[in-house]
């Protein structure tokens, strides 16, 4: 729909006037692009910590299925992660409104994984987090700040130009769905546990 060629290179882009009007207004500023270069690494390193919790009980309960049911549910959502982030660079929809910095050509840009990893790594956190942090001031405290890191990935991404406005919206959907099957995997772990 409202296909054009207004990437670099002649890329065809669909919703041409949405994206290229955001790109124009936002522009390119490579100062957003490294700090949400930064947060993609942080929720990376959010996930790693709860591996690192479940395979410390997997150790310790000697049992895959006495690992917490939302550490299993983090490790299905994280592996989907991984899958959607490989699918989309072998599957391209768009290409991204600059070339890089360092490259020759453009590259794949939907969905903006690093808003992906994000908003559904700390999303997920957020949601069970109450768990393994006691202390309801600092739980509280870690859920607003993942919150914020969300937003600053969301719309730092978008202002950074790296990317079209329907890769950051097609993110947000993406990530929304992931969270919504997420907390329908733990439901259904909760209902067990009480059969």
């Amino acid at each position: 729909m409202d296909v054009q060629m207004i990437g670099p290179e002649e890329t065809s882009i669909g919703l041409a006037t949405i994206n290229g009007m955001i790109h124009e207004t936002t522009g390119v500023q490579m100062i957003w692009y490294e700090i949400t270069s930064y947060l993609g690494i942080l929720s990376i390193l959010v996930g790693l910590y709860f591996a690192c919790i479940g395979f410390v009980q997997l150790i310790r309960r000697r049992s895959l299925l006495k690992v917490d049911a939302e550490i299993l549910s983090l490790g299905c959502l994280y592996v989907i992660l991984a899958v959607l982030y490989i699918l989309f660079e072998l599957v391209v929809i768009n290409e991204r409104p600059i070339i890089m910095p360092g490259d020759e050509h453009v590259e794949a840009s939907f969905p903006s994984s690093h808003t992906l990893l994000s908003f559904a790594i700390f999303g997920s956190a957020m949601i069970i987090i109450g768990k393994y942090v006691r202390n309801r001031r600092l739980c509280n405290l870690i859920q607003v700040l993942f919150g914020i890191m969300i937003l600053i990935a969301v719309f730092g991404r978008l202002l950074s130009g790296v990317h079209w406005f329907t890769d950051i919206l097609g993110s947000l959907f993406l990530s929304a769905a992931l969270l919504l099957l997420f907390t329908g995997l733990l439901d259904l772990a909760e209902k067990r546990t009480k059969e």
